[in-house]
Order: C-alpha cells, then sequence, then structure tokens
C-alpha cells in the first residue's frame, strides 16, 4: 500500500481512537470529509463532524492546511492525528 499511510485517528468529542488508512494522493480538507463520515458510521451516529472540523498532529500540536496534500505533510504511518 505505497499510496495509504495507517494513522491513528484520535476522536476527543467521543474519547475514541481509531486506526485508519488514509490515501496521501488527497487534500487534507478531502481526508476531513471523508473521515467525518467513516467516523459518523464507525460511531454508530453518536459522532458527527461539521465543516469546521480540522486535523491536528497530536505531538506538536500543529492544524493543518485543507489545501495541503497528505504526502506533503509530515503525516507517516504510526502518525497520531486529532480530529476535532
Amino acid at each position: 500500500m505505497k499510496n495509504k499511510v495507517l494513522i491513528e485517528l484520535i476522536i476527543p468529542d467521543i474519547e475514541e481512537r481509531y486506526n485508519v488508512f488514509i490515501p496521501i494522493n488527497k487534500k487534507i480538507g478531502n481526508i476531513i470529509v471523508l473521515l467525518n463520515k467513516s467516523i459518523l458510521e464507525l460511531s454508530k451516529g453518536i459522532y458527527s463532524g461539521s465543516n469546521k472540523t480540522s486535523l491536528y498532529d497530536m505531538s506538536t500540536g500543529v492544524k493543518y492546511s485543507v489545501d495541503e496534500l497528505v504526502r506533503n505533510t509530515n503525516i507517516r504511518n504510526g502518525s497520531k492525528l486529532i480530529l476535532m
């Protein structure tokens, strides 16, 4: 899977963590939309993201720009990201 990375996704709103593969050739904004839909299903409707949801690096607290491609960020296999 050279075109995807495995991340640990932390969602503080519902106090859950998920291991998720994300494509490296998509923009962060598109990834957020996909994650919101996926987590809505995985949480059986408990979590519903919004258009204000952002993705953050857990170790640095840096917010990722929605226009940046995943491959142009520091997101790698094993990265821990926060969705809120």
